[in-house]
C-alpha cells in the first residue's frame, strides 16, 4: 500500500491519453468478473456506456447489480451470471452456462481480486488468493477456448482480448515456488500482503505466457495484456478485522484513487483500436511497463503452464 500511495504521488504525465467519448464496442460482448464493487463496478458501467454487451460474473447474493448498472450506463444489455471463484465446482458450472447457452465472449476483464488478511483454504484445498488470482482464470480460459466461447481470429475488429487486473506488487514477490506450485500454507495478517504479491506474479506469469502460446506467429488472434490500476479505494480489504475496517476504508478515500478515477487503463485496453491489434501490453495506470523479469522469463511461463495443468484436469474431474 505503501508503493501504491506513492505511486499515486509521484505521478508522471501519462504516456496513455483518456480514450475518446467517441471510441465505442458497440455489439461486442463483454464478460467482466467481480462486476458487483470496486474497479469492476466501474468498468462494466463504461463498457456498457460504450456500447457493450455486459455480462457480470458475480458473487451469489448480487442480484440487484444488474439493475444498477443499467441504470448508471443507460444501457439495457446487461445480465448476471453468478459464479463463487473460489470454489472451481462453480466456476465449471458458469462455463457450462456459457456453452450451454452458445456465448461468445470478445472482450474477458479479468477483475476480481480480494487481499485476505489470514489464510483461506477453498473447497479445493487451495489458498483462496492463489485460486481468484490465478488458477480461476486458467480454468476458465481453459474452457472458453475448449468450448468456443473465446474463438481466435486475427481478423481486423474480430480478434477477441483477454484483460486482466494484475498489480505492480509482482515486482517485489519473491520467485515462484515451482516445488510448493498450488500448495497450501497457513499465514496470518503479517505475511498477507506478500502472499498477495506472490499470487500477482503467478498471473503476470501467466498473462506473458498465454500471450505468446495463443499468438505464435506474427498475427495476433487472441490479444492479451494486463494492467496495474494503481491504489484504489475498493472493498478489497474487507476481510480486515472489525475494528480495523474504518481507519483502512478512510486511509484508503484519503490516499488512492476512486474506482470511476482509476479505469483508464482498463478501458484502454478493452477498447482502444491498437489494444486489439497487438498482445502483451502492461499498463501501470496510464504509463506503458513491461512486466518484471521473472514474469517475463519464458522458461517460468513454460513451468508454470506445465505446473497448472494438473491443476486443470483434477479441477475437471472434480466437477
Amino acid at each position: 500500500m505503501t508503493k501504491a500511495t506513492r505511486d499515486l504521488r509521484d505521478l508522471r504525465t501519462p504516456s496513455i491519453d483518456p480514450l475518446p467519448e467517441e471510441v465505442r464496442i458497440d455489439g461486442r460482448t463483454c464478460l467482466v468478473t467481480g462486476a458487483n464493487s470496486g474497479l469492476g463496478r466501474a468498468a462494466a458501467i463504461e463498457l456498457a456506456r460504450r456500447g457493450g454487451n455486459m455480462i457480470l460474473a458475480c458473487r451469489p447474493g448480487h442480484d440487484g447489480t444488474c439493475d444498477e448498472i443499467r441504470r448508471l450506463s443507460g444501457s439495457d444489455a446487461v445480465e448476471l451470471i453468478e459464479v463463487d471463484l473460489s470454489d472451481l465446482r462453480s466456476v465449471h458450472r458458469c462455463c457450462d452456462e456459457l456453452q450451454r447457452r452458445g456465448l461468445r465472449i470478445d472482450i474477458a476483464l479479468m477483475n476480481a481480486g480480494l487481499m485476505a488478511p489470514r489464510s483461506t483454504r477453498t473447497p479445493q484445498g487451495y489458498d483462496v488468493m492463489f485460486a481468484v488470482h490465478f488458477l480461476t482464470s486458467r480454468v476458465m480460459i481453459h474452457r472458453w477456448l475448449q468450448d468456443g466461447v473465446i474463438r481466435p481470429s486475427s481478423r481486423a475488429g474480430e480478434t477477441p482480448r483477454i484483460i486482466f487486473v494484475a498489480s505492480d506488487s509482482h515486482r517485489s514477490a519473491e520467485a515462484i515456488d515451482f516445488d510448493r506450485f498450488g500448495a497450501y500454507t497457513e499465514y496470518g495478517m503479517g505475511e498477507s500482503m506478500r502472499r498477495y504479491a506472490g499470487s500477482k506474479l503467478v498471473l503476470c506469469t501467466f498473462a506473458t505466457e498465454l500471450s505468446r502460446r495463443l499468438n505464435p506467429g506474427d498475427s495476433v488472434d487472441v490479444a492479451v495484456h494486463a494492467l496495474c490500476p494503481g491504489g484504489v479505494a475498493t472493498n478489497i480489504v474487507k476481510g480486515a478485522p472489525t475494528l480495523l475496517r474504518p481507519i483502512v476504508n478512510a486511509w484508503l478515500r484519503r490516499f488512492f484513487q476512486s474506482p470511476e478515477e482509476a479505469i483508464g487503463p482498463v478501458v484502454h485496453l478493452c477498447c482502444a483500436e491498437e489494444a486489439g491489434s497487438s498482445t502483451g501490453m502492461y499498463l501501470h495506470m496510464m504509463h506503458r511497463k513491461q512486466v518484471s523479469p521473472d514474469a517475463a522469463d519464458p522458461h517460468n511461463g513454460a513451468r508454470l503452464w506445465e505446473a497448472s495443468e494438473a491443476m486443470v484436469r483434477m479441477s475437471r474431474e472434480t466437477h
